[in-house]
């Protein structure tokens, strides 16, 4: 399988940004998801975020609250999640990402979690709600099992913050492009693109921008003011909740959207 090193090494000689299409394993159903996700990475998206499915994500708008329990009511669990990544490495190489919330890893066992996580090819864990003063373990363990770790910087996260989780992150630093929780919106803030620079003057680490990137010119605004990657979720989400009823229509439309977003991920020169 690819890694992030490989893949943003790849596109900056490209003069390329990386497109990051988040999805919730298990909306709609297993069957279902897993023909989105190998959509998604068909259509040419350079990194996969996977959520798994939890009854509280507090850092979650209403679309993925919804998704998740889409999932969960369809029996979608953390042993069905590794099977799930395990199926969906047999289709692509692209690197996936988790995105968690630390409950669920603590029920598992930091350890375990980070085992399974290696066996089942994924390259990144990113915990929404743990901190990077509570981090010790996870970054220990993950290091242990050849899995790299992704923190938050947001808006309000300050100089001396953004040095130590720059520090402590691999993979790619994920911006927070906003206060508040996901979800997709109209328009990119200007304050967006201050933090992309801000954060910049501290790493030459990926950037990668999430939280309301929900439109072509969104991809394109953020990889324009410097930031490594663009992570589209919501947007996404929403055309499988727009399409229960039509499951093939659903697959398509999402790939359709994916190809779209891809060709707006050029830089300017």
């Amino acid at each position: 399988m690819k890694t992030y090193e490989e893949v943003f090494s790849n596109l900056k000689k490209e003069n390329k940004g990386a497109l990051v299409a988040f999805i919730v394993a298990g909306d709609p159903d297993y069957e279902t998801s897993l023909q989105i996700a190998k959509a998604v990475c068909d259509a040419g998206a350079d990194i996969l975020e996977i959520g798994l499915p939890f009854s509280d994500p507090i850092a979650d708008g209403k679309t993925i609250q919804a998704a998740d329990i889409r999932a969960l009511g369809n029996g979608m669990n953390t042993d069905l999640f590794f099977k799930f990544v395990s199926d969906l490495r047999k289709h692509t190489d692209v690197p996936i990402g988790v995105l968690s919330y630390y409950n669920l890893v603590y029920q598992r066992g930091i350890e375990k979690f980070c085992i399974d996580s290696g066996k089942a090819g994924i390259n990144s864990i990113l915990i929404a709600d743990m901190t990077i003063e509570e981090s010790d373990s996870m970054i220990l363990n993950a290091k242990r099992h050849s899995v790299e770790t992704v923190f938050m910087i947001t808006p309000l996260t300050n100089d001396l913050r953004i040095k130590e989780i720059s520090l402590h992150s691999n993979g790619f630093i994920y911006l927070v492009s906003r206060l508040g929780v996901t979800g997709a919106r109209e328009d990119l803030s200007k304050s967006t693109l201050e933090l992309i620079k801000r954060v910049r003057k501290f790493t030459d680490k990926p950037l990668c921008v999430g939280f309301g990137i929900s439109t072509a010119s969104h991809v394109q605004d953020v990889i324009n003011a410097g930031a490594d990657g663009a992570i589209v979720g919501s947007a996404i989400v929403k055309i499988i909740e727009e399409n229960l009823e039509n499951k093939k229509k659903m697959v398509e439309e999402v790939k359709e959207f994916v190809k779209g977003l891809k060709n707006t991920t050029f830089k300017n020169t």
